[in-house]
């Protein structure tokens, strides 16, 4: 049974899902052979990316906007957030007539800011982090008699994240075991408190990132050192102090992944399953596959908490990912300086069905002898033995060969 000293009850959680019936779409629940061969599992996905706003953030936001009285409602609404939940909040607040203000740090990406005002937010930009962002939105909210709109540590909020649970254990009762990214916790607070009626015995996992994982720290009693992450969506320093006892007395367990896995997960998304996740939303495959003896041959669900990545980020992700897969490689080749040495190499790749994606021919390398060069090529290969089969082939016509991985190696 559920404590009740817990903040949120199964019975609110079917409240909100009634109060958001006709708010909101529920969102599509996929499987994927190609991620099942991947990971070992038997894999369904909560597609939250498919939100309106790209995230689950719209279940909370819109639950807390529509239990707001008449008086609230006038006045508005106010959060400090640089990502999800300002634009969810916006989005929902706006349709529904609701003023509503977000604080975003003066550093914020313009796109975020730009896309958040485009929602009908009036945006403040204020202070060097979240953290001053956050005082300020205090007293914005004090000044102005706001309703502030916690991200996560807030019973609304929690009890529509929660609805999730009920649409996707609705469809798939089966289910072994599911998979939860972990920032504040409201995401998966609400979930375990939907799934503890539902599913009783379904094994509830929640995921950080090893570089800020508050949750895991604060379940420990220890204090976080945190560091930058992929992962920015659940890059909270300190979980919620409503979060905290429901993830301590519902959730099985929470455990970390590396930067390399979240940005394994990312592409594996997008290129396995072609799905586009934010590093949060990638967060469940990346214990997946960082974990696979945990959830090999077991029914999986996953939830794909949002799709807001930034293009920049995600072209980075697929550059270092081709890298580290062997299929994106630099080769430094030293050839003989001399008419048709370029073009032998060239026949060379082709000939072992590889292809040349750059290409640099330099004769200013103090280390090579006068009348030699070297040729630095960007080379893409299906795989790292296709690779090896070119290097073979380069170094069997007499050429030195090193290797050197574009920009990436192994754990960064």
């Amino acid at each position: 049974m559920v404590s009740p000293a817990l903040a949120v009850t199964v019975a609110d959680v079917d409240a909100a899902a009634a109060r958001l019936a006709g708010q909101l779409e529920p969102t599509p629940t996929a499987d994927s052979p190609a991620l099942d061969a991947v990971t070992g599992a038997d894999v369904l996905v909560k597609l939250e990316n498919l939100q309106r706003t790209g995230s689950f953030k719209e279940r909370g936001a819109c639950n807390r906007v529509l239990l707001l009285d008449d008086r609230s409602r006038a006045r508005g609404v106010i959060a400090m957030s640089a990502g999800n939940h300002g634009q969810a909040l916006a989005y929902h607040a706006s349709r529904l007539g609701v003023p509503c203000t977000v604080v975003m740090p003066e550093n914020a990406p313009f796109v975020k800011v730009t896309r958040t005002a485009a929602l009908g937010a009036r945006v403040v930009q204020h202070g060097a982090n979240l953290t001053e962002a956050r005082r300020h939105a205090d007293e914005l909210a004090t000044a102005e008699g706001l309703t502030y709109v916690s991200p996560y540590d807030d019973p609304a909020v929690i009890a529509g994240q929660g609805t999730l649970a009920l649409e996707l254990l609705g469809e798939h009762p089966e289910l072994d075991v599911l998979v939860v990214p972990v920032g504040g916790g409201g995401l998966i607070a609400g979930i375990a408190v939907a799934a503890q009626a539902l599913a009783p015995d379904l094994e509830i996992i929640g995921v950080q990132a090893a570089a800020c994982a508050s949750m895991v720290a604060a379940l420990r009693g220890e204090v976080l050192e945190a560091d930058d992450t992929v992962a920015d969506g659940i890059a909270v320093r300190e979980p919620g102090k409503l979060t905290l006892p429901i993830v301590r007395e519902l959730v099985d367990d929470v455990i970390t992944v590396t930067e390399a896995s979240l940005e394994a997960a990312i592409s594996t998304y997008l290129e396995v399953a072609r799905v586009v996740a934010e590093g949060a939303g990638a967060a469940a495959l990346a214990a997946v596959l960082e974990h696979p003896e945990r959830f090999r041959g077991r029914r999986v669900g996953l939830v794909l908490s949002g799709g807001n990545v930034d293009t920049r980020l995600l072209a980075s992700v697929i550059m270092r990912s081709l890298a580290r897969s062997g299929r994106l490689t630099r080769l430094a080749v030293e050839i003989p300086d001399v008419p048709g040495a370029l073009a032998s190499v060239a026949g060379i790749v082709g000939g072992v069905g590889a292809n040349i994606v750059e290409v640099s021919h330099r004769r200013d390398v103090p280390t090579i002898e006068l009348k030699e060069a070297r040729l630095e090529l960007v080379v893409e290969t299906r795989d790292r033995a296709h690779l090896d089969e070119l290097c073979r082939a380069l170094e069997a016509s007499g050429y030195a060969v090193a290797v050197e991985p574009v920009g990436v190696t192994d754990g960064t």
